[in-house]
């Protein structure tokens, strides 16, 4: 469900707002708009602007807290005030002030010799001394790397008609590293050369003695050195902090409740008159909420709120989801998709009772359903995850359906079925014959689901006003009519009631809804007094409406077939149990037994979880949801009412 919302206009003294923040916002959820951009035509109005004062002590804090690493670990933040924050930090950071420059001396030294580490790797394994290299005289060398494409074609065309030697010292997945020789008369010609193959320099300082080899593992040595030397510094951080972690921890949680307050002013507004200025704060509010909010300030001389109704302000709230705790989880599967637009129906009940269903149809097996639903239960309990409650939720029906079945872990034999034997039961239907009953259940079902979708949709259309939604499209009045039609039409073909397919049902449900399918944006136009989005001519016109129509049809076959999925997985999941109690001799061998189960459990839970959703969405959302709402987020987060 989608809580109804209050806009709400609040204004006092100016400089009274954060009061009127810490004593009252704090306690609700509002979702502020800008007052600048709500308030446009009001005149003497300007944006509140002030620099945050806490930001500066926050960073201190915060760089601080995050220094303590693991002694922050189960600590309780004390309750500090402004005051005292500020001779935490003094305190603080008159012992850390060397120890962090110490720190930082040490972080540049490791960077520098890591920096250097990575210039000098690709070429460690050039065995000549890095020394005599400088001495040469009548041969320039360069170190670099070039693309592998261009080695390629460097070897192949270009390499034996210089004088030059390229020796590879590293090749990776992009690029061939390594130097070239040639003769210091020919340098300017030969790095021509070279560049036309894309070869990127790469500097290495003189400095070094030895081979690179004895220098990386010189510089390695150094890193490692300072870089343990930078642990023992940390660890004596952490230990000075120690002492100091409740009061930071407190200091840190009051300059973020602090600033966050301040921070409202973002959204805030200021206006001014001749005697005094006044802030200017606009938001909405749960209806749940306001009563509270209202009673709260009725005898606050400073605060002036005033509210309005969602609908009086010509504006789409933001949407805020209320359901309750059973369909919770599933918010989850409709925020995937998109939030409900505010005057849209929340979709969410529907999809738990469908979705559950729909799973514990196509994975009925009382036994696994049981573990479905104890596991789901407790790991939703400690993780609070909502995929684990819609696994419990599932695993009710997966339990229901598997005693529907006769299935327990694959065995048959252990309780009757009480509805049919997904893989066995058969019925016979005039023109097809024999044929899989869950399969033809299944689409009884998946039309009941299609026709609901549609009433759906039309509750929606009228509700956002969309005159072709809810009369003339696909999915509308209009829809709806015919679709009953095929429904019924199938219904009286196969049950051999075809007297009640006259001319008249053909005219009424299959021959006018077509027409009023087919010149849906005309009628549509003329309803709303609107011209048509697009202007054509009459052949366009025709052309395009048949395709559509066509595509309409088309559609209407195609998810009513994809509906066969649930029937289908109903009979893999019983063939499946039927392999693995093959594979377990009968279900004698017992470790077979419980294996195969949790792997059928693991792999084909993931499967069918993924095919259900697919119907959702595609079968069901895409008929009649929107998804286009607003997320409603509170500017503070709710805390309890004293």
């Amino acid at each position: 469900m989608i809580e109804k919302m209050k806009f709400i206009t609040l204004t006092g003294p100016k400089d009274d707002i954060d009061r009127v923040t810490e004593t009252y916002l704090r306690k609700y959820e509002i979702h502020l708009e800008n007052a600048m951009t709500e308030l446009s035509d009001v005149k003497n109005l300007v944006p509140f602007q002030e620099p945050n004062p806490y930001k500066e002590l926050l960073t201190r804090v915060k760089n601080l807290t995050d220094q303590m690493g693991d002694a922050a670990a189960g600590v309780k933040p004390a309750d500090v005030t402004l005051e005292e924050v500020q001779q935490v930090l003094d305190r603080v950071s008159s012992g850390m002030n060397e120890m962090n420059a110490q720190k930082k001396g040490l972080e540049e030294k490791i960077a520098d010799y890591d920096g250097r580490m990575a210039t000098l790797a690709p070429f460690r394994s050039l065995p000549e001394d890095f020394t005599q290299l400088l001495n040469y005289h009548f041969v320039d060398f360069r170190f670099g790397r070039m693309p592998k494409s261009f080695y390629s074609k460097f070897k192949d065309y270009v390499y034996d008609n210089f004088d030059t030697i390229f020796m590879v010292t590293k090749q990776d997945d992009q690029y061939v590293y390594g130097i070239y020789f040639a003769p210091i008369r020919e340098s300017h010609k030969i790095d021509a050369v070279y560049s036309s193959m894309h070869f990127e320099r790469v500097f290495i300082p003189a400095g070094y003695k030895g081979t690179l080899e004895d220098a990386y593992d010189l510089l390695k040595k150094e890193s490692d050195s300072a870089a343990s030397e930078l642990k023992l510094l940390k660890k004596e951080i952490r230990d000075g902090l120690r002492d100091e972690a409740s009061r930071l921890l407190g200091a840190e949680k009051l300059l973020s409740e602090l600033s966050q307050d301040f921070d409202i002013r973002k959204d805030a507004a200021v206006m001014s008159t001749k005697t005094d200025r006044y802030y200017i704060i606009c938001g909405w509010m749960g209806e749940s909420d306001f009563p509270k909010f209202e009673k709260a300030i009725e005898n606050d001389p400073k605060i002036v709120c005033v509210p309005e109704n969602a609908e009086d302000t010509g504006e789409t709230p933001p949407t805020k989801l209320k359901n309750p705790k059973l369909f919770k989880p599933y918010e989850m599967y409709v925020k995937m998709y998109g939030l409900p637009n505010y005057k849209e129906l929340d979709p969410t009940i529907f999809v738990a009772i469908t979705y559950s269903f729909i799973f514990g149809a196509m994975f009925g097996d009382w036994g696994q359903g049981l573990c479905l639903l104890i596991l789901g239960g407790i790991l939703y309990k400690i993780k609070k995850a909502p995929l684990f409650g819609i696994i419990s939720c599932a695993g009710v029906f997966s339990t229901l359906f598997g005693f529907l079945f006769g299935s327990c872990f694959g065995f048959e034999n252990v309780t009757p079925a009480l509805w049919l034997r997904p893989r066995t039961s058969k019925i016979t239907l005039p023109g097809i014959g024999s044929i899989n009953t869950v399969l033809v259940v299944a689409v009884v079902f998946g039309m009941f689901l299609i026709l609901t979708t549609m009433i759906l949709n039309i509750i929606n259309s009228k509700r956002l006003g969309d005159k072709e939604g809810e009369l003339f499209g696909t999915n509308s009045l209009t829809g709806f009519i015919f679709y009953t039609g095929v429904v019924i039409f199938i219904i009286c073909s196969f049950t051999n009631h075809k007297q009640f397919l006259g001319a008249a049902f053909i005219i009424i449900f299959f021959v006018v809804p077509l027409a009023v399918m087919f010149l849906k944006e005309p009628l549509t136009a003329k309803l709303t007094h609107k011209e048509p989005k697009e202007k054509v001519g009459v052949g366009m016109f025709i052309v395009q409406s048949f395709f559509e129509m066509f595509e309409t049809l088309l559609s209407f076959f195609s998810n009513t077939l994809s509906f066969i999925r649930i029937g289908a997985f109903a009979v893999s999941h019983a063939a499946m149990m039927e392999v693995v109690l093959m594979l377990a001799n009968g279900g004698k061998n017992i470790g077979v037994v419980i294996g195969g189960n949790i792997f059928v459990m693991g792999m084909e839970g993931l499967i069918v979880g993924i095919q259900v959703l697919r119907l959702e969405y595609y079968e069901m959302f895409s008929r009649f949801y929107r998804g286009d709402g607003k997320e409603f987020k509170p500017f503070l987060k709710q805390e309890k009412n004293a």
